[in-house]
């Protein structure tokens, strides 16, 4: 269970040690001019200055056998420079091995146990927000005097002007005036003839659903051991949880995260055909199904039929 207080995307897990929340809060709260991309506001810097002497601190409070599972504990090199040195997605994994680590060694469920362990996941979810952390406001100089977005906003495919800055885009120079700094070219708003672009409307429409779809697949995908979609609906969360079991998807793949959850919206895999494919699994035949969602057993065919063999869960 977690508890996000006045965080703005950094989740600090209930239990997790008072020193380490309050700088982490601390970090929260100024962090908003600070990015991987700033060369000004570099966020590493701002975790050498909050964040490193919390766990200093706080590797002193706890007995010796377990400071070796957080990075840089008792070492004298501060957990900054680690994650510096190693770049975010490798020290998001190894914070994960030291921690799958000590609860196969040390993990007694004592109340000291639980502490750390929160903690631990703390510090996990605060270098998954730093390696999340876009820039505020300023500007990548480039193309267009336009800041470069990256990511389309509807698929895990890059902007056009973000892939011809890049040298990924093959297009004739003199047309860069023309690329978008928000869409990919299959969901640009229009051609490059002027005609309306099919594909952005039905896209522009979802945006909301494949916004929610990406935000439960990335929850799930950074806390595989439980279901964490937090979809509201039991069903929901464990089809979320089963799903990212069968995939090798990290949370450092992000274009792979995003393009999953538009195909969820494009095929219209709803929560409900979520919920039945769950109860499949779970060995319910299609009566069963229709009698526990109080609907009719046509729906049930109807929609094992229309999902795609991609999202169907593998067999036990």
């Amino acid at each position: 269970m977690v508890d996000m207080k006045k965080q703005s995307t950094i989740t600090i897990w209930e239990g997790c040690d008072a020193t380490i929340s309050e700088a982490i809060e601390q970090f929260g709260d100024r962090w908003s001019a600070y990015s991987t991309a700033s060369k000004r506001y570099p966020i590493a810097r701002l975790v050498e200055e909050l964040i490193d002497p919390a766990v200093t601190a706080y590797a002193k409070k706890i007995p010796t056998r377990y400071q070796g599972h957080i990075p840089g504990a008792g070492t004298g090199v501060a957990f900054s420079s680690i994650m510096k040195l190693v770049g975010f997605p490798a020290m998001i994994s190894l914070q994960r091995q030291l921690l799958r680590a000590f609860v196969l060694t040390h993990d007694q469920q004592s109340k000291k146990d639980r502490c750390f362990i929160a903690t631990l996941e703390t510090l996990i979810e605060l270098v998954m927000a730093c390696k999340r952390k876009k820039p505020s406001s300023e500007d990548v100089g480039g193309l267009n005097n336009q800041r470069l977005k990256g990511f389309c906003r509807f698929c895990g495919n890059q902007a056009e002007l973000a892939s011809f800055a890049t040298g990924e885009g093959q297009r004739d120079p003199d047309e860069h005036l023309r690329l978008s700094n928000l869409y990919c070219t299959t969901h640009r708003p229009k051609t490059h003839d002027g005609s309306w672009n099919p594909a952005y409307r039905p896209a522009k429409r979802a945006v909301a659903q494949f916004d929610l779809e990406l935000a439960r697949l990335s929850r799930q995908c950074a806390i595989r051991a439980k279901p964490q979609a937090k979809s509201g609906d039991e069903l929901v969360d464990s089809y979320f949880f089963q799903y990212m079991l069968s995939l090798t998807v990290q949370v450092a793949d992000e274009a792979e995260l995003r393009n999953i959850a538009r195909l969820m919206v494009d095929t219209r895999f709803s929560d409900r055909k979520k919920q039945i494919v769950v109860l499949q699994k779970l060995g319910f035949n299609q009566s069963e199904i229709a009698r526990r969602l109080q609907i009719e057993r046509q729906a049930v065919s109807k929609a094992l039929r229309s999902t795609p063999d991609c999202f169907q869960l593998p067999s036990a």
